[in-house]
């Protein structure tokens, strides 16, 4: 990720080609991780032909990192495409990565990470009924958090009703 923009919105630094494979293997290879690719169907669908790859705009992630308390996942987003940034495409990819954490992997609280210059991301989390619970000037972040009581959890459902799973393959 070369873009300084997009670096101070992640609080991410530059990676090696070296450290960015290494990342993706973290990213296949580990339990604890799931990530969604972001894709902008229009341009994929008008035009044939096209790779996931020239389509891709960004991703979600979803961290299942508190060993004392599996029903907890920090997600993140990033949408990467500026093209494709304020058109909805964050929002619905974090309600379809919380949609899956609740169905497949049983999780019940969801926490979000921003930096605190990040208002776009602090927004749209706010909207998705996130609310702020602590604040971090050493790590210049927003800890927002969503507890999914049965109300939420019905609301994120149907917000997610026309999602369709479908395995992935090469080829796919």
């Amino acid at each position: 990720m070369k873009s300084e923009e997009l670096q101070r919105l992640t609080a991410s630094e530059p990676l090696t080609l070296e450290q960015e494979y290494a990342m993706q293997r973290s990213w296949r290879e580990d339990a604890d991780k799931c990530t969604f690719i972001v894709l902008d169907a229009e341009r994929w669908q008008a035009q044939p032909g096209t790779t996931e790859e020239s389509c891709m705009a960004g991703d979600v992630n979803l961290f299942l990192t508190d060993l004392g308390d599996p029903s907890l996942g920090e997600i993140e987003v990033m949408i990467a495409e500026p093209s494709c940034r304020g058109k909805g495409f964050g929002t619905e990819a974090v309600l379809m990565m919380m949609s899956y954490g609740v169905t497949k992997l049983g999780l019940t609280k969801f926490e979000a990470k921003i930096g605190q210059g990040n208002e776009p991301s602090i927004r749209m989390f706010q909207k998705l009924h996130f609310e702020q619970v602590a604040v971090s000037s050493v790590f210049q972040e927003v800890t927002l958090r969503l507890t999914m009581s049965e109300p939420e959890r019905q609301w994120l459902l149907g917000q997610t009703s026309h999602v369709e799973e479908k395995p992935y393959g090469a080829g796919s």
